[in-house]
């Protein structure tokens, strides 16, 4: 039942412009949300990978919130651990609490994600997690929309009729070489980047104030969304996600992926969410 990511490519991601804070766009959200004839199972794993001795990586997630967060934290020892799991938390408490408040989901993501900023930055202030911060990858249910907020160089992809879209940009060293036309994406694989392949140039707690970057991408029947550490993106392109998940039944679609990241070299912790739009 739920192999099935074969519907039409729906619009691609846009950039989101937040709207304003009023009680009736409230509202004719929460109608969209109850009128929506479609719902959104999920699934999601994180694995420690090949190398590493733990797992800096974590996700969460509150189904019927819809709201969905992975973060990949960084800062040495444990505190890359500290970093993820203070963001998910402050990320999903947050949204938690705005819910039923009449404030706009976009509003509501926007305030987690710059709560979770502030709560790793503070935590961060204690002499043995000074440094140490996170990406995040953030999506948001807004009736037949998904609101997506992304710091970092964790990634947001659609899945639909056959094809994989990547939604999020990366904020990282690489991708802006390829934005100032330094690289090519055709090239970017094969340069020589050794050591800064996963240097990231914005990132949640690092500073006390961070800019994330918010997109929004329809819904319908038969799509599938995907948030993912660059533990997975490094190893597994987005060609061939489509494939790898149309082979397998949805529950063990995220250990699949996994799996062949692990295989190919697993060297860093690897972690994803994978959402699956179904009829109601």
């Amino acid at each position: 039942m739920t192999e099935d990511f074969a519907n039409e490519l729906s619009q691609p991601a846009t950039p989101f412009e937040r709207p304003a804070e009023d009680a009736a766009s409230a509202a004719a959200s929460s109608a969209s949300v109850a009128a929506t004839p479609f719902k959104i199972v999920v699934s999601a794993l994180s694995d420690i990978g090949c190398v590493r001795a733990n797992n800096e990586d974590l996700f969460g997630y509150d189904e019927s919130l819809g709201i969905f967060a992975v973060c990949d934290g960084m800062g040495g020892m444990a505190s890359g651990e500290v970093a993820s799991s203070v963001a998910v938390a402050a990320i999903l408490k947050s949204f938690t609490s705005s819910a039923f408040t009449g404030v706009p989901i976009s509003t509501r993501l926007l305030h987690a994600i710059n709560t979770a900023n502030q709560d790793v930055w503070a935590a961060g202030q204690v002499a043995e997690n000074r440094g140490m911060g996170t990406t995040a990858v953030v999506a948001a249910r807004d009736g037949d929309k998904l609101i997506l907020g992304n710091v970092g160089d964790s990634r947001a992809y659609m899945i639909q009729g056959g094809q994989c879209v990547q939604l999020t940009v990366d904020h990282s060293y690489v991708n802006e070489l390829i934005r100032n036309g330094t690289l090519t994406i055709e090239n970017a694989q094969s340069a020589d980047l050794q050591g800064m392949e996963s240097v990231i140039t914005r990132a949640v707690g690092v500073a006390p104030e961070v800019q994330p970057d918010f997109y929004s991408v329809d819904l319908a029947p038969g799509t599938g969304v995907l948030l993912a550490t660059d533990g997975l993106t490094r190893y597994v392109q987005q060609d061939e996600i489509p494939a790898i998940l149309s082979a397998s039944p949805f529950e063990s679609a995220c250990a699949n992926l996994i799996q062949v990241a692990k295989e190919r070299g697993g060297v860093d912790n690897i972690t994803c969410i994978l959402l699956l739009v179904l009829p109601a």
